[in-house]
């Protein structure tokens, strides 16, 4: 047990660490929207880390063949990320620093939108499923309350870890300007675009190799 315990608080610590879209997506919403939006966004991103633990614990042969259709995976998913990037640059419109002051309503409808897209960006990244089926191969000689905590503590460290992430977003959020504000937006656009082209071109190296 103590060995499941070690090896779910480095694996833990090793996705709070690693950088992403999504980080930059909590920054965006936290100062743009508030902390209400911001936990509904990282919410759909927990429940695919779920269900992607779940698939890989239980149905890992099916996860190995879902591996074999990477490259359409990582089309989707970087076709996904590139059009949000373009949105979020070219047609997404912002509140100016006078209303995010006042406070930003945000619909239920928005909301939803917001959990739906955490979801699908963590869900179509293929290297979110190699790394569950990587850690669930590993732990397959442990007995399964072995695994349930080692899981367990993984992604509460995780979760842990987003949630000072937002805190700290809206931290940053009183010392930005409208200028600073206006280049995190345009920065969330660029990086989703970039972490969309390098899927796709990941894509087509591996497949072209």
């Amino acid at each position: 047990m103590i060995e499941a315990i070690i090896s779910g608080c480095l694996l833990g610590m090793a996705l709070v660490f690693s950088v992403g879209p999504v980080i930059f997506t909590i920054i965006k919403l936290r100062v743009n929207y508030g902390i209400k939006s911001a936990f509904y966004f990282i919410a759909g991103v927990w429940l695919s880390d779920v269900v992607w633990v779940v698939a890989a614990n239980f149905f890992g042969s099916f996860l190995i063949q879902l591996i074999k259709f990477n490259k359409t995976i990582s089309w989707l998913g970087g076709t996904f990320l590139i059009g949000l990037g373009l949105f979020y640059l070219l047609f997404k419109k912002y509140p100016d620093k006078s209303q995010l002051e006042d406070g930003i309503q945000v619909s239920g409808r928005t909301h939803a939108g917001l959990f739906i897209t955490g979801f699908l960006i963590n869900t179509l990244n293929p290297a979110v499923i190699a790394l569950w089926l990587a850690a669930a191969t590993k732990a397959v000689s442990n007995e399964i309350d072995e695994r349930v905590v080692l899981f367990a503590i993984c992604l509460a460290l995780n979760m842990s870890a987003d949630v000072l992430k937002i805190y700290l977003s809206g931290k940053l959020k009183a010392k930005l300007t409208e200028r600073n504000i206006n280049i995190v937006n345009k920065i969330s656009g660029l990086l989703y675009i970039g972490f969309g082209a390098a899927l796709i071109i990941g894509a087509y190296g591996a497949h072209s190799g």
